[in-house]
């Protein structure tokens, strides 16, 4: 399984996914603060591809128990971490893959190689 930088040091949240919010956020089970997916950036709801990103995100990764390693807070407030489905994939590297969102280069620093 692949791992960012500093995930192995990072806190970690198991939890089942309660809500996906847009293609980059989404909400666990039990923990009151939103998820930012780290290294990923995807279309905002509102913008052109936002829809499909959300969309894409949703189907991967809803009612599924993620293992997610928190790297941050965002200035929104949100846990910024690098997320796992249960088979180990990284749901970040998933995403870039899928063409539904890109490779947020100025965070990754090109963890996923698209920069």
């Amino acid at each position: 399984m692949a791992t960012g930088a500093r995930a192995e040091e990072a806190p970690v949240l198991v939890a089942k996914v309660s809500k996906v919010l847009d293609g980059d956020t989404f909400t666990l089970s039990g923990e009151s603060r939103r998820i930012r997916v780290w290294g990923l950036d995807a279309p905002e709801w509102n913008h052109r591809g936002g829809t499909a990103a959300t969309s894409t995100l949703r189907n991967m990764i809803s009612g599924k128990r993620l293992r997610c390693a928190v790297l941050d807070i965002d200035r929104y407030g949100r846990l910024v971490a690098q997320c796992f489905l249960p088979d180990g994939r990284d749901i970040a590297a998933e995403m870039i893959r899928s063409g539904a969102a890109t490779e947020y280069c100025r965070y990754s620093r090109g963890f996923y190689g698209s920069c």
